[in-house]
């Protein structure tokens, strides 16, 4: 627990993707504002599903209590989920924009060419009568794995109402479709070596600005023990 956050600690890519194997629960990736974050259902969530350490926050505080733990980017292992399962298992992919799904889902077409993805949707679900009708397409599918990517906790609460549903394993992905289809540019190497990538969103982005002030926080009670 991190200040009453379940985070799993794996010490590498491979113990994760062999942990989630058969598991009908969600993924979801844990980082300092999620630790910090005051949030009482978000919490409920994540701790009765799957968190794991995709930020270095995370990673510094499961290993400040003995942990081994290592960084699982979100933005990469999501790809490593497919690689893995994509010849046994089907797929249903949900957010971003209609043309960053459809590129996306072209582009994994293309790389894993015998996925079998049995839909996808924009994420813009606004109304219920748009969640009536992906629910009813995930019961009548059944799709395997399911990712969801429209950023927290949006994505959390509609995951957690779907699994209620139709029982499979889920994944948020926030701004991974972005990256793959090339819409958006993730960090360069030199800052997700150095665990800057948070740094880098920052020089793109600066209305992150408050938002990054948790990282401030955070390390504070990191360094005094307190988390």
């Amino acid at each position: 627990m991190l200040r009453n956050v379940e985070t799993y600690a794996f010490s590498n890519r491979q113990e994760f993707l062999n942990f989630i194997d058969n598991k009908h629960k969600i993924l979801i990736a844990i980082n300092a504002e999620k630790i910090l974050k005051d949030e009482a259902k978000l919490k409920i969530i994540i701790n009765k599903n799957i968190g794991y350490s995709d930020g270095v926050g995370a990673v510094m505080a499961l290993k400040q209590k003995g942990l081994d733990a290592v960084k699982i980017s979100g933005a990469e292992f999501w790809l490593d989920i497919v690689r893995r399962f994509y010849k046994e298992k089907t797929f249903y992919l949900i957010g971003s924009s209609q043309e960053v799904i459809e590129s996306t889902v072209a582009k994994l077409e293309n790389e894993f060419q015998s996925i079998n993805i049995l839909g996808y949707r924009n994420g813009y679900i606004d109304h219920n009568a748009e969640k009536e009708e992906l629910v009813n397409i995930l019961t009548d599918k059944k799709p395997d794995i399911i990712f969801v990517a429209q950023g927290t906790p949006r994505q959390e609460y509609l995951m957690d109402e779907l699994i209620k549903i139709h029982p499979a394993l889920y994944m948020g992905l926030g701004g991974s479709f972005d990256i793959y289809s090339g819409t958006k540019k993730r960090a360069p190497k030199f800052f997700l070596n150095w665990h800057l990538e948070w740094f880098y969103r920052l020089l793109k982005e600066p209305t992150r600005f408050r938002r990054q002030l948790v990282l401030i926080k955070f390390f504070i009670l990191l360094k005094m023990g307190r988390l």
